[in-house]
């Protein structure tokens, strides 16, 4: 009787002791804090489209090539050309020259374009196109290009000039070549003078032997 009393002495203990631990396990563990979390990589850049062009100045009549990057793949282009007239000769452009060695000035390129232009391009699959392009005016010509997709724009410049044109003949550079024939024409008539009077003095001569 007294070693069931023990046993059962026992067995209560032994369950009041596992009853707190039981309880222990079962409570939630506390979340992580934020500030333990790996920081996050920052994001990357745009991607930023260009437009380039072959030759920066031409003369009206020759063609250039347009190249546009980073567009999006396989997507259409609108390129707007938007025309400004040239106020002066571009720059380094050198002044005629008369015979004399003075310069003549030279006059300003006239305005000859009237409304923008608009053209379409195709990219690849790297978002790149290249385009030909012949300007029918003179001036200064922006092409601004639109992806329609992915919305990307790009703009460049081209100066376009008017043909290399023969310089007139002025005054001065005539007055040379002038006056060098009539200087052979008065020495030619001085000879013929010569040349008739030597053939007088030996007619005369032969007549009086």
């Amino acid at each position: 009787m007294r070693l069931s009393r023990i046993i059962m002495a026992l067995t209560v203990g032994l369950a009041v002791v596992a009853v707190p631990t039981a309880a222990g396990a079962a409570q939630p563990q506390p979340a992580p804090s934020a500030t333990t979390d790996p920081p996050q990589p920052p994001p990357y850049p745009p991607t930023v489209a260009s437009l380039t062009v072959n030759r920066p100045t031409i003369f009206l009549g020759e063609t250039v090539i347009l190249t546009g990057t980073n567009f999006g793949p396989n997507e259409t282009v609108d390129i707007v050309v938007t025309v400004t007239p040239l106020a002066a000769p571009a720059g380094g452009q050198a002044p005629a020259r008369r015979s004399d060695g003075s310069t003549v000035a030279m006059a300003p390129v006239a305005y000859q374009a009237s409304a923008p232009l608009n053209f379409t391009a195709f990219t690849d699959a790297q978002g790149r196109f290249t385009k030909s392009y012949k300007p029918s005016v003179t001036g200064l010509l922006t092409f601004t290009a639109t992806g329609r997709e992915s919305g990307r724009t790009a703009s460049t410049e081209l100066r376009v000039l008017h043909k290399k044109q023969p310089l007139p003949v002025t005054g001065d550079s005539m007055g040379t070549p002038m006056k060098l024939g009539g200087g052979l024409v008065g020495a030619g008539a001085v000879m013929l003078l010569l040349t008739l009077a030597w053939r007088r003095r030996q007619r005369l001569g032969g007549a009086a032997h």
